[in-house]
């Protein structure tokens, strides 16, 4: 492993730490056996004010390449419903590039943000680092194309429905207007 098995934030991601703040420390870690996958240690909070710190640097990350993120929530010991949005704009932005995340030994006053906002279904979350790797281990190889016709159930009568491509459509059961996107994630439409 020797000694310069530590790489910089900067030598990651060029001028990632040009910008620091103190309430949030990120530290970035890269997982060489999976292409694109970036872990970033989080350590503070996040608010209204410094949510858009984050999401500027972890937008730094995803410009890089970074698709598939593995964020270290363990030192993160609360986080805002404007922090929360951050994580939904990285889903929706590393999604269509065939990426993902997945968050990390969140904390449970954390998470319950997350199932308070109704966000908590559309992450994948791991208790452990091996986990998360080889979720995107797993989980990368053309599977885009094998995910059509979809059969699903409605998320509001439970019926099952079948997608034969994304898009919107409405539930023959219940008649609620459903979305379904590239990667197979269900919403209200």
């Amino acid at each position: 492993m020797g000694e310069g098995s530590v790489m910089t934030n900067n030598e990651i991601i060029a001028g990632f730490d040009d910008e620091k703040d103190e309430s949030l420390k990120i530290k970035l870690q890269k997982i060489a056996e999976v292409e694109g996958c970036l872990v970033l240690y989080l350590s503070g909070y996040i608010d209204t004010y410094n949510s858009n710190y984050f999401q500027k640097r972890v937008a730094k990350a995803i410009e890089s390449g970074f698709i598939r993120l593995v964020f270290q929530c363990g030192g993160l010991n609360y986080v805002s419903s404007t922090g929360i949005g951050s994580f939904t704009a990285f889903l929706k932005s590393v999604k269509p590039r065939g990426g993902d995340l997945v968050l990390l030994e969140i904390q449970p006053k954390v998470y319950e943000v997350f199932q308070l906002l109704g966000f908590s279904q559309f992450f994948n979350i791991k208790d452990n680092l091996d986990d998360s790797v080889n979720f995107f281990r797993s989980g990368t190889t053309g599977e885009q194309l094998s995910l059509f016709p979809k059969v699903f159930s409605c998320p509001i009568c439970s019926k099952k429905l079948k997608a034969l491509k994304p898009g919107r459509f409405r539930c023959s059961e219940c008649k609620t207007i459903l979305a379904i996107d590239n990667s197979g994630q269900v919403f209200l439409g």
